[in-house]
């Protein structure tokens, strides 16, 4: 009857809206555009975790569903000519700007996000981010495919990302592509922010590459893994995209597909007391200015065991975790340019690398948009195209036409 098939019509619509609505701050424009991306985004995440549930594929294979949708062929136009190809071995999307340059080229080695197990240089919006950089800035753009887990685990995703840089910055090399050997810049999001972090640093330590990195830019980085519980953490628990409990999947995964090292990260007991010294790297009660540490009170550390960290050392190396490098190992850092989001999780990372970069000497730009959210820069693409994407894009390609 009538009164029952309205019953239902409103019931459905009820969870329909319940399962749409999410709030979202007040200062973020387009808020319904993003409530409806957002529920995509959850609805892939629940069937991700039903699929894992029931042993038809892992969770992060799931999840890559959404890059696959994505993937664009690379496609060249007048202004960029666009190639697969293999660098060391290692997949690259490499973009080779058409126009005439006056002399040598610039250069931009970049990293994509997607917390180790997902995305590709071939998504829709990343190949769009590669081709603007490519265009505007008349400079190569090297984009990595690296490997990803679950399959593949730390140190293969920093190796791969390291491999490529060193060919790259290689004389014979940078000279076939008619690039500045003083105009090379490393640039990544998210997880990509956190390997391109971890390559300059490590490049300052490698004698046989004797070309020096310009400049590196992070945007919104993941850049430690031994203090899940950053005020970032606690406020943004349920950020839009990245939620804590998604970040914390992310790093476990990294080093490993087993279960323990997710469950104590979740509950921020997996760096034993033998490490303890690390924490100094990390402590935003010294790190993080006052406006950021608001009503928040510093705990000292709660210790794990010891085995986790000798079956999976990778969550104390600096190569993970660039904020565990020691001063000394962060004075020879090109110019920096960090990018942090005020709705993100991963905000007080990037606001500690900033401040201890500064205490070390480094030239740093750091812009810290409030009224973003973790990896806003992708959103630049239909359906999903936001204003502030395009506003976040374009402060960092002109931040990278100024400085590289």
């Amino acid at each position: 009857n009538m009164g029952a098939k309205l019953l239902c019509f409103c019931i459905t619509c009820a969870l329909v809206a319940y399962y749409i609505y999410t709030p979202i701050p007040e200062n973020i424009e387009e808020p319904w555009k993003l409530m409806l991306v957002t529920a995509v985004f959850r609805t892939v995440g629940h069937v991700a975790e039903v699929a894992d549930w029931l042993g038809l594929m892992h969770y992060m294979e799931a999840l890559m569903l959404i890059t696959d949708a994505e993937y664009v062929a690379p496609t060249s136009d007048e202004n960029v000519t666009v190639t697969d190809t293999e660098f060391s071995s290692v997949a690259v999307r490499l973009y080779l700007p058409s126009k005439p340059s006056g002399g040598l080229r610039r250069a931009v080695v970049y990293f994509h996000g997607g917390g180790w197990c997902v995305g590709q240089a071939g998504m829709k919006s990343c190949d769009l981010l590669s081709r603007r950089t490519s265009s505007q800035l008349n400079a190569v753009v090297v984009s990595v495919n690296y490997r990803l887990a679950p399959k593949y685990h730390f140190p293969v995703q920093f190796e791969d990302v390291y491999s490529v840089t060193k060919f790259f910055l290689q004389s014979s090399v940078l000279s076939h592509y008619g690039v500045d050997p003083n105009r090379v810049c490393v640039a990544g999001d998210s997880a990509g922010g956190n390997l391109a972090a971890a390559v300059a640093q490590q490049l300052l330590k490698d004698s046989e590459v004797t070309t020096k990195l310009k400049a590196q830019a992070l945007l919104y980085p993941a850049l430690q893994t031994l203090d899940l519980n950053l005020p970032s953490y606690q406020e943004k628990e349920n950020e839009l995209f990245l939620p804590k409990s998604l970040m914390v999947r992310f790093w476990s995964e990294y080093f490993t597909s087993d279960s323990s090292l997710r469950e104590a990260m979740a509950s921020n007991r997996h760096v034993p007391a033998e490490s303890g010294h690390l924490f100094q790297f990390v402590n935003w009660s010294n790190l993080l200015p006052e406006e950021l540490k608001k009503d928040h009170v510093y705990t000292s550390p709660v210790y794990g065991s010891s085995k986790l960290a000798k079956k999976y050392p990778g969550f104390l190396d600096p190569r993970a975790a660039p904020l565990l490098a020691e001063d000394a190992r962060l004075r020879g850092l090109p110019l920096t340019y960090v990018l942090t989001c005020e709705y993100d999780v991963l905000r007080d990372d990037g606001v500690m690398y900033v401040g201890r970069l500064r205490a070390a000497g480094v030239p740093v730009t750091h812009d810290h948009a409030q009224d973003a959210f973790h990896g806003a820069l992708m959103f630049v693409s239909s359906p999903a195209d936001l204003p502030v994407g395009h506003r976040l894009t374009n402060r960092y390609l002109e931040w990278l036409n100024e400085n590289l």
